[in-house]
């Protein structure tokens, strides 16, 4: 055999290679969904069985997750170490209140304060759900979190439910509405609390307290929820590590 001929990879890593491309190019982005099966069996040319195994092989590396009945889906790329602790959107998506431990406070319809609005693309003062909990460290309260989402959203994921969530918000707001959320878009800002939030986190009013304000988009570019977090100046440290 000459030293010269190419070498051709098994028919599964052409297709790992092939949908890493597109995924690399925007052609399947964060939170969308890979072709089905079928279509890739008659697009390459393969078994299904080689389908299968390239998909296998992505799901394995963290690129896609796939889903029994709905498909695979591209997975956003991951954060890179020690800049977890400052997604706090994310936490609030993927823990549990019950898993917290929190004090709801307030469940149900509310009219969206002009920044939420803007958020989620509504007119000022429309009336959409809001939950709103109070997470403590011991007795102390720590975080305000306060989740709004339009109504039918709410509904469909059963975010209108009195008592403390058993599943965390990502899981019920997909399967609730079969939307996935692809992208949060966080802000960051220092600055006094409301009346309402001095009083909920037991602090004075003129004590500062650090805002994240977050949009949740599905994978059409929809939010469809926005997080708002307040969070006592004194009680947190936010630290990001990011490569040069």
């Amino acid at each position: 055999m000459s030293d010269d001929m190419e070498y051709a990879p098994p028919k599964y890593a052409q297709i790992v290679q092939a949908l890493r491309r597109r995924i690399a190019n925007g052609t399947y982005p964060p939170g969308s969904a890979l072709p089905s099966e079928s279509r890739l069996v008659k697009e390459f040319g393969v078994s299904r069985p080689t389908v299968v195994r390239a998909l296998q092989a992505m799901q394995l590396r963290g690129e896609i997750e796939r889903e029994h009945g709905r498909g695979s889906f591209v997975k956003a790329a991951p954060l890179p170490a020690g800049s977890e602790q400052s997604r706090r959107a994310r936490t609030v998506l993927d823990q549990s209140e019950a898993e917290s431990s929190v004090d709801v406070v307030a469940v149900g319809p509310a009219d969206a304060p002009p920044h939420v609005a803007r958020l989620l693309g509504v007119v000022d003062g429309a009336t959409v759900l809001r939950r709103q909990y109070i997470d403590r460290e011991g007795d102390t309260p720590c975080e305000l979190v306060s989740v709004w989402v339009p109504q039918d959203v709410g509904r469909a994921a059963g975010l209108d439910h009195a008592e403390a969530l058993t599943a965390p918000l990502r899981r019920l707001v997909q399967a609730g509405t079969g939307a996935r959320l692809a992208q949060v878009v966080e802000r960051l800002s220092a600055r006094r609390p409301t009346s309402a939030e001095a009083k909920l986190l037991e602090i004075s009013k003129t004590s500062p307290v650090l805002g994240v304000l977050a949009s949740v988009h599905d994978s059409e570019g929809r939010a469809v929820m926005v997080v708002d977090l307040a969070l006592p100046g004194e009680l947190h440290d936010l630290e990001d590590t990011y490569a040069l």
